[in-house]
Parts: structure tokens; C-alpha cells; sequence
């Protein structure tokens, strides 16, 4: 059995950039932006923790997205806080590259109950 949902193809998401994929694809409480970062994908909660702002429409450099509201910043690796206003992370999903499929195993604390 494959590991993960389906949520893109690589080439999908340009390098630098991020996608939001709809919780209604994921089973999870709140969408997931899906961050293409140098080839290398990582997944987060799509809402800013600070305020409802999606962080997929943030900017992404060097593993760091940035609130396109307040600019709380946050890495893209554990969802970590790394600048105010944010104060609290976000939560992390799994990312699994099957041949050319990208699929996230939702954290299983972040699922719809």
C-alpha cells in the first residue's frame, strides 16, 4: 500500500513557491501548504498561527515562510516560530516523493476526527 495522499506531481509546485491543498483532500482540520524549497518539498498547516492568513500565499526563502500579513516567519521543516508577531507553530506533515507523485501523510493529531 502507498504511503501518503496524492496531492501534486513534481514539476507542480515552482521551486521557491507553495500550494495550498484543500483539507477536504487531506482529512485534515485546516488546509496544507505544500512548499517546493530547492527541490526539496515540505508541508505545514496552511494557516498563519498568529492571525488567518494562509501561508502558502507567504513568501518562501532559504527553508522560511513568511506571513504575507504580519510577517511572523516560520520554518518550513518542523513549523517552528522564527519571528514575532507569531508566537505559536504550526503543525508539520510528512512528505513522501513516489517516483514523480508527491503525497503528505497528515500529522495524525491534525485529522478530522
Amino acid at each position: 500500500m502507498t504511503e501518503g495522499i496524492a496531492v501534486a506531481q513534481l514539476g507542480d509546485v515552482p521551486d521557491g513557491e507553495a500550494v495550498k491543498i484543500a483539507a477536504s483532500v487531506t482529512g485534515t482540520v485546516d488546509d496544507i501548504a505544500l512548499f517546493n524549497d530547492g527541490g526539496d518539498y515540505f508541508a505545514l498547516d496552511d494557516t498563519c498561527s498568529h492571525e488567518k492568513a494562509s501561508l502558502s500565499e507567504g513568501w518562501l526563502e532559504d527553508g522560511v515562510v513568511e506571513c504575507p500579513l504580519h510577517a511572523g516567519k516560520f520554518c518550513v521543516r518542523d513549523g517552528s516560530v522564527l519571528s514575532m508577531p507569531a508566537t505559536v507553530p504550526v503543525a508539520c506533515h510528512r512528505v513522501v516523493i513516489d517516483g514523480d507523485v508527491i503525497r503528505v501523510v497528515p500529522d495524525p493529531d491534525r485529522l478530522v476526527p
